[in-house]
């Protein structure tokens, strides 16, 4: 399997809609609303959940089984990726930037992310953020 960074980006923009303070554990079935992806995506959904419990940026665990998800909570590391990347125009601009340098990782892309929002709070603002 490739990693795709589009759908890590999609997949947790979908799973923020059902994160709770809480985490408690609920069974989610990724044809079922919000992810509606078909049973031949499957094992890709799935490889891909996977990539993002081993990123730390969700407490759950795919089962590929049965294509359900096992999901609690988005974590910290999550939200912030989310937070980096959730602004159309941050991620095109970000995507540019990741394919200019030939590869990326999800951390390089989550700081390159960081790095555009800080440029772009400067314009807005004229203050510096470190």
């Amino acid at each position: 399997m490739k990693r795709d960074i589009d759908l890590i980006r999609e997949l947790m923009l979908k799973l923020e809609l059902l994160d709770n303070p809480f985490g408690t554990t609920r069974w989610l079935e990724i044809w079922d609303e919000p992810f509606s992806y078909q049973p031949t995506e499957k094992d890709r959904i799935l490889g891909h959940l996977k990539l993002l419990k081993e990123a730390g940026f969700i407490d759950g665990a795919p089962s590929p089984m049965n294509g359900n998800l096992e999901f609690r909570s988005i974590t910290h590391s999550g939200h912030d990726f989310l937070d980096s990347v959730r602004d159309p125009e941050i991620w095109r601009k970000t995507k540019d930037g990741a394919a200019a340098a030939g590869g990326f990782t999800v951390e390089f892309v989550g700081e390159l992310a960081k790095g555009l929002i800080k440029t772009k709070i400067k314009q807005h603002t004229g203050i510096d953020v470190q």
